[in-house]
């Protein structure tokens, strides 16, 4: 929703970098080029000249004129700035002291609250809550079905007395669920209420009531984060009229500029605590503004992306894997390859994944072109396999290959790159276990030396040469001479190792025989 807004504030830091020192002229172009990304991504006018005036402001100051790099203070300084403008701090829920704890959802028909509904209540139940979902909709025709169809869906119970369709007491049957969710032992009920297609007086009594039936202890104003300018105008009325306590974001997966809904916290003083980025009920999360900002300005969300994996990947499970890694590459087989992809998978869309990776905003056009469906294609693949062909992947000839590749719907040569990749991918593994690093990347600190470090050696013992001169050469030559036989110590040949720590049969280690997969990387 935001690439716009990203795109045109990356260009602007792009003119930052390198410069030593920023002048007046570069703090106003900058602001200039920030102010239009803004316009133009639907940001409210207010929300603009605030912000605009607060990066000026500190640009100017001693902050940015004693930096050893003024470009990235600069950009701290929009990050804080965004951060600000989306709400600060992370608003969590509040929680009544005795259950249960009643959470109303109010806004404009169509902004998605029964979807909401049903994922607030997935969401909760992964807290460890009993939520119950209650049709206090009676307006709009099926509405009352709905709901009870995305509560089977989310796993969680409902409540919907009356039939809907313009039949019943919504305000009676608010009443009524708190008293039904007490007797069942639920801790949080979740109203879901009618919408209009616009505000009237009607909506806003009817809210109101149900409001002042239950007494809520939070009140979330859904919007849709689609339609532009007219959020902020609808927010502004919803809090003057029934009150909210906060803001839940939905459809941040469309592709509207989505300014306005950055407003919203600004504009109502109301933070923003959820947001809906997808149809699945499991794409819903807590609103991290700090996050958001981070995304934005292509600084990646490795924290959302950490959590989504720790609730995905077992402990267990991945210190089993460690283990079986480091006791060679060929203890890793393809069906434990086949897991962990499907272990990935269940943390959602590969593209959402790699959009979470700083500096993914450069090549996004890649990652939204990404085919979802390989991953399924190549599960096919080696599910069409034997179990000892999976267990033994070297065994797969021609033949077997042509027999895989029937069975699974593919080419011959989408199961020939398979078994090549997964042979590629288990040596990066194996070794990056072992702490030996990456192959072909220099050794990352804590994990040991690569390839990198080895070259780097290499060029360090090739530092000292021999002289040009013949007679001074003849000289140098002498002395190490001299040294060696002053140094040298009785050496047991069968102790002796070679630059591996291995032993050796020969001189320099000829008679040491390399594993295959890893001869080529010491051609």
């Amino acid at each position: 929703m935001f690439d716009t807004l990203s795109d045109r504030l990356a260009n602007t830091f792009k003119g930052l970098r390198g410069k030593g020192r920023l002048s007046e002229a570069d703090i106003d172009a900058a602001a200039r080029e920030i102010r239009i990304a803004l316009l133009e991504a639907d940001v409210a006018l207010p929300v603009v000249r605030s912000f605009i005036a607060n990066v000026k402001e500190r640009a100017r100051g001693e902050e940015v004129s004693k930096a050893l790099n003024p470009g990235q203070q600069v950009l701290k300084i929009v990050n804080d700035e965004l951060i600000t403008i989306l709400g600060g701090e992370t608003r969590r829920l509040r929680f009544a002291k005795t259950a249960p704890t009643v959470i109303m959802l109010a806004g404009l028909q169509g902004a998605g609250k029964t979807t909401l509904a049903g994922k607030l209540g997935l969401w909760l139940k992964g807290q460890g809550h009993t939520p119950l979902l209650v049709a206090c909709d009676l307006q709009r025709p099926n509405a009352v079905n709905q709901l009870s169809v995305v509560a089977d869906r989310a796993g969680v119970a409902f409540y919907g007395p009356q039939p809907g369709n313009g039949v019943g007491d919504p305000v009676q049957v608010a009443k009524d669920s708190v008293e039904y969710a007490r007797g069942k032992q639920f801790d949080i009920v979740i109203v879901d209420t009618a919408g209009r297609l616009g505000i009237d007086q009607e909506l806003m009594q009817q809210a109101a009531d149900i409001r002042d039936a239950v007494s809520p202890d939070e009140i979330l104003f859904v919007v849709d984060a689609m339609i532009g300018q007219d959020a902020v105008n609808t927010a502004e009325a919803f809090r003057d009229g029934v009150g909210f306590d906060g803001v839940v974001l939905s459809k941040l997966d469309g592709d509207a500029r989505g300014g306005a809904a950055l407003s919203i916290a600004h504009v109502t003083g109301k933070q923003i605590m959820f947001a809906s980025n997808g149809e699945k009920l499991d794409d819903f999360d807590a609103f991290h503004p700090d996050r958001m900002a981070g995304r934005i300005l292509d600084m990646g969300d490795m924290l959302t992306l950490i959590e989504q994996a720790e609730k995905t990947f077992s402990q267990a499970e991945a210190e089993k894997m460690a283990a079986k890694l480091a006791k060679g590459p060929k203890e890793f087989t393809l069906d434990d390859f086949l897991a962990q992809m499907e272990q990935v998978r269940k943390m959602g869309s590969i593209s959402k994944l790699l959009g979470m990776l700083p500096g993914m905003g450069q090549i996004k056009d890649q990652i939204n072109n990404i085919d979802e469906r390989d991953v399924d294609r190549t599960a096919a693949i080696i599910k069409s396999m034997t179990p000892a062909e999976r267990q033994d992947p070297t065994i797969i000839n021609g033949s077997r290959r042509a027999r895989i590749a029937k069975g699974s719907g593919t080419e011959v040569s989408a199961v020939k790159s398979l078994v090549e990749r997964f042979f590629d991918a288990r040596k990066m593994m194996s070794r990056m276990a072992q702490g030996g690093g990456m192959p072909g990347m220099p050794g990352i600190p804590g994990m040991g030396g690569g390839p990198g470090r080895q070259k780097k050696q290499v060029k360090q013992a090739k530092g000292k040469r021999k002289s040009g001169n013949p007679m001074k050469r003849k000289q140098e030559e002498a002395a190490a001479a001299a040294r060696r036989e002053q140094g040298a110590q009785p050496v047991d040949p069968a102790a002796a190792s070679n630059p591996f720590g291995l032993p050796t049969g020969g001189q320099g280690g000829e008679d040491f025989d390399l594993p295959d997969e890893f001869k080529k990387f010491m051609k």
